[in-house]
């Protein structure tokens, strides 16, 4: 997987399962844009990869706003010349069950998980396109594909983003760009540490291989989608789930 000479962008990358694919990427040789909301944590992860010897640039950005998706891809073109890679992370969570949910819930989770996700790529492919090079990896989620009670904005949400993954991947494959995505099921995170311990029993009693994953192993398959052995991958849903979903 080296992925030295090459650019990428990564949202969200300020915390979890972004930072880690931010560092795992720059590991294998890419210099690393990393995009969030979050400026003060988005500084810390841009100097752990600069101690490699990486180049890394931080840029505190909303997904949701166009204009600042394109004044990202602009940045990142003009410091590190190009953008080679794509990694569409950025998202939240508002759950709770359909008749409590709020409109504001239902359009906040749409907005940064699936316009979001629009917002980026519509931005950097058209440098991709005029290269004639890329690689566009949108981190969906093992709830998009099977559904989650209290999760029906999120579900819909990173479902959605499956179908704009095979679409985009049709649409661009003969310019040497490869669309794929990565759906997560139970990661360790903040999050999930947060859960009562019975609670994370149970979850991970669903799980054939009887744990949650890491971001290490979500970031894995990044990095290989990221590189130039997986050319002849598009339109493809990778599911990093431990079995959870078959």
């Amino acid at each position: 997987m080296d992925l030295q000479g090459k650019v990428a962008v990564v949202t969200g990358a300020a915390q979890g399962i972004g930072r880690t694919i931010a560092l795992f990427l720059a590991q294998q040789g890419a210099d690393v844009v990393v995009a969030d909301i979050n400026e003060e944590s988005l500084n810390a992860v841009a100097r752990e990869i600069e101690n490699p010897g990486r180049k890394a640039v931080p840029v505190q950005m909303d997904v949701t706003n166009l204009q600042e998706c394109d004044q990202m891809v602009k940045t990142a073109v003009d410091a590190l010349g190009t953008i080679d890679i794509l990694v569409n992370n950025a998202g939240i969570t508002r759950d709770t069950v359909l008749l409590r949910m709020k409109e504001e819930q239902w359009d906040q989770v749409i907005q940064v998980n699936l316009k979001g996700t629009f917002n980026c790529t519509k931005a950097a492919i058209r440098h991709m396109f005029r290269k004639k090079y890329g690689r566009i990896i949108n981190i969906s989620s093992v709830t998009g594909a099977m559904g989650n009670a209290g999760q029906a904005n999120y579900a819909a949400s990173k479902a959605a983003v499956m179908g704009f993954t095979k679409s985009i991947a049709r649409e661009y494959a003969h310019c040497g760009i490869t669309v794929n995505a990565v759906a997560p099921g139970f990661i360790q995170t903040a999050m999930t540490e947060a859960i009562p311990e019975k609670e994370r029993e149970l979850m991970i009693a669903q799980i054939p291989s009887r744990r949650l994953g890491t971001p290490e192993d979500v970031a894995q398959s990044v990095c290989f989608l990221a590189s130039d052995a997986a050319g002849y991958i598009t339109g493809q849903v990778i599911h990093i789930n431990g079995g959870l979903y078959m």
